[in-house]
């Protein structure tokens, strides 16, 4: 079981760690300890902050750390729970599941209190962390396998009350686009269990690759500083699109499995055109060149429908049934 040493009805500022119970060859007693922060003061939303969820997107994790650094009581309206590097184990290693059990932690929701490790930590937020949380930030990029242009994201709840918060907490994020997306491989993530549990939720990807540039980083902490704002956690005036003086966000979404542009060959994977292209149904978006066979015409990936480039694969090597690229399609705010 988890064993927590904060008092989160406490106000003022407290770091410390979730320790979870972890045996292995040189430590019989040993724990995976995971650093949190929680800073509290007066009445106001419970949220929660997490990076790491899977352990190689730094993006967020580095944005989490420098807001737990940051942040005094006297910032504060409400209670803020920060946990930088929830997968601690694979943010260790710089891999998307952990080295501990080779699990997906944003696939292994409820969890299980007596389960592996990862198992643990996602029972342990389901049953502890989201009931008592208004609000859960889950701060996502591509990490070493796709490259996505900058994006809030959500899914489209079914109630309509939530699904409309959540909307407008995902641009208060103030990316050039936000996006609306599917499940398309599997069960048990993270922001579903929280949404399912009647939280607002909002979740980003932020890029992707190995290399964050610096606009990135600008983008991560500034986004999640105006989200804090815009649910009434942290003292500040929010910042719009129109006050920044640039356009309205672009909303797009994929919630077809025809969007996600799967390799039907392994091979060397080349993309045709740059992140936040608008593309046409029909045009050739990608190709698999063949390392084989260099005299093979390289095989064709076609866009399926009218839309926006938002995330293609960062490695170039690609085996076959990897995602490659997703073509999202512009939607109208005021149809959801």
């Amino acid at each position: 079981m988890v064993i927590n040493t904060l008092n989160f009805e406490a106000p003022g500022k407290q770091q410390s760690f979730l320790r979870v119970p972890y045996s292995h060859n040189l430590g019989g007693w040993a724990n995976v300890m995971i650093p949190i922060t929680t800073v509290a003061s007066g009445e106001g939303p419970t949220v929660l902050v997490m990076g790491g969820n899977h352990g190689d997107e730094y993006q967020g994790q580095i944005a989490a750390m420098k807001l737990a650094r940051e942040l005094t009581p006297e910032m504060v309206t409400g209670r803020i729970i920060i946990i930088p590097s929830l997968n601690f184990p694979a943010a260790r290693a710089a891999t998307r599941l952990s080295p501990l059990d080779g699990k997906n932690l944003n696939r292994s929701f409820p969890g299980e209190p007596e389960g592996s490790v990862t198992s643990q930590i996602a029972h342990y937020l389901t049953t502890v962390l989201f009931p008592m949380s208004d609000v859960v930030i889950d701060l996502h990029s591509g990490g070493r396998s796709m490259e996505f242009e900058p994006c809030a994201h959500m899914h489209l709840v079914d109630d309509k009350e939530q699904r409309q918060k959540m909307l407008a907490a995902m641009l208060a994020w103030n990316t050039d686009f936000a996006f609306l997306y599917a499940d398309i491989a599997g069960t048990g993530l993270l922001p579903v269990e929280a949404e399912n549990q009647g939280k607002l939720v909002v979740t980003t990807e932020l890029g992707g690759g190995e290399a964050v540039p610096a606009h990135i980083h600008q983008i991560a902490e500034s986004g999640l500083k105006n989200v804090l704002i815009h649910v009434g956690a942290i003292h500040g005036e929010e910042q719009t699109r129109e006050s920044l003086g640039k356009p309205p966000t672009i909303l797009t979404q994929a919630l077809d499995a025809e969007d996600y542009i799967l390799a039907p060959e392994s091979g060397i994977f080349e993309v045709k055109f740059e992140l936040g292209t608008k593309v046409q149904k029909g045009d050739c978006v990608g190709l698999i060149h063949h390392m084989e066979r260099p005299d093979r015409e390289p095989e064709q990936l076609i866009a399926r429908s009218t839309g926006y480039l938002m995330t293609m694969r960062s490695p170039c090597l690609t085996q076959q049934g990897d995602c490659v690229i997703v073509v999202a399609q512009e939607v109208d705010i005021n149809s959801l």
